[in-house]
């Protein structure tokens, strides 16, 4: 057996406590600043007998005991596990983005309050102190009055006047079309334009940094016409959906989205993903991991737009189980991740969402 330490290693300091942090497993425990230098050797795959030849000044019964607390608690890895594979799959596919992009992973699979937690467990969890301002006053000059002009009443700024976050939807299934408009206009490839420096570019209804669109989206199907229940990949230049997991039920959907049981009532639910690579190629610097969110941001924006145009009633959530649903889409959550789930549905016949005062 070898041993080798993990890439996706963290050390800081956390209440007087020196604090090791293997960020892809989710995994904190705290130790003496000497593991730092035991650490240290194993830069490299190391055999029980290169470690017994360095370390001569404790016992081998003290080695072998140290091996098993570090491989334990993942700051170790054992040549073989599937830990080593996860760690070598980041080395691969982060390089770039390491140290920064491991806020990605100590992120994810966060615990959320549920509709089960007792009231003690929600109290817990609700701010003691008053929040902060919503509206900030520059300080400087005088305040300039901008003309009040009337609203317009295009077809558009009705649209973004119109725009709510549903909670409440009917139990009318999706027409296959409507899937089909909302797929095609708001991830399908509407163009394409000749780069001299980066080729032949796909040109979408949203921003993405680069020309890069690292967004992909799977459709968890509920309730749609014609289209047997399970979750799809969609291909944004084919216009086509190619069935990767039979099962969806509204409990799952459900719990994918936190246990947030409004959502279970949705016709369907658009999972999207980012593929960092293709993002990576082009910024090397980790920075660019906020274009990543940026153009999931800006396709959830166009979607909810989309759909309320289309009198839908359409929903955001990043409250997510990000491992359960990538192993449900059958990735492997380093190259391509979960990061952003839609959602929409026919409304009621009374409006659930909010009006504007």
């Amino acid at each position: 057996m070898r041993y080798k330490r993990a890439l996706a290693l963290s050390i800081h300091w956390q209440d007087e406590q020196l604090a090791f942090s293997n960020y892809l497993q989710h995994h904190c425990v705290s130790g003496h600043p000497l593991t730092v230098q035991v650490l240290d050797y194993f830069s490299d795959w190391r055999s029980l007998d290169e470690i017994m030849a360095h370390f001569t000044q404790y016992s081998p019964q003290s080695l072998r005991k140290t091996l098993e607390q570090l491989v334990a608690e993942q700051l170790l890895l054992e040549e073989g596990s599937a830990q080593a594979a996860s760690d070598a799959l980041l080395a691969d596919q982060w390089a770039p983005w390491l140290p920064e992009g491991a806020f990605h992973f100590a992120t994810k699979d966060t615990p959320f309050a549920s509709a089960a937690s007792s009231e003690e467990e929600l109290a817990a969890v609700v701010p003691v102190t008053e929040p902060p301002a919503l509206y900030r006053s520059a300080l400087g000059g005088e305040p300039i009055n901008l003309p009040r002009a009337p609203s317009p009443k295009d077809a558009f700024h009705q649209t973004l006047l119109a725009r709510r976050t549903h909670r409440a939807f009917s139990p009318q299934a999706l027409a296959l079309d409507e899937l089909s408009r909302l797929l095609g206009l708001v991830w399908g490839v509407q163009g394409h334009v000749d780069s001299a420096a980066f080729g032949r570019l796909p040109l979408k209804t949203s921003p993405s940094g680069g020309a890069r669109h690292p967004v992909e989206v799977y459709v968890m199907v509920l309730r749609v016409a014609g289209l047997a229940p399970g979750i799809y990949h969609y291909h944004p230049l084919h216009h086509t959906l190619t069935l990767v997991n039979p099962v969806a039920t509204p409990a799952q959907a459900s719990l994918y989205c936190a246990d947030q049981e409004y959502f279970a009532d949705s016709a369907a639910l658009f999972l999207m993903t980012a593929v960092f690579e293709r993002t990576m190629w082009k910024y090397h610097k980790p920075r660019a991991y906020r274009v990543v969110m940026l153009d999931a941001g800006h396709l959830g924006q166009t979607f909810c737009l989309t759909a309320t145009a289309m009198g839908l009633a359409p929903w955001g959530t990043a409250a997510l189980r990000d491992s359960l649903i990538e192993q449900d889409l059958g990735i492997d959550g380093i190259s391509e991740s979960v990061l952003f789930v839609t959602g929409v549905g026919h409304p009621t016949e009374a409006a659930d969402a909010t009006e504007p005062e």
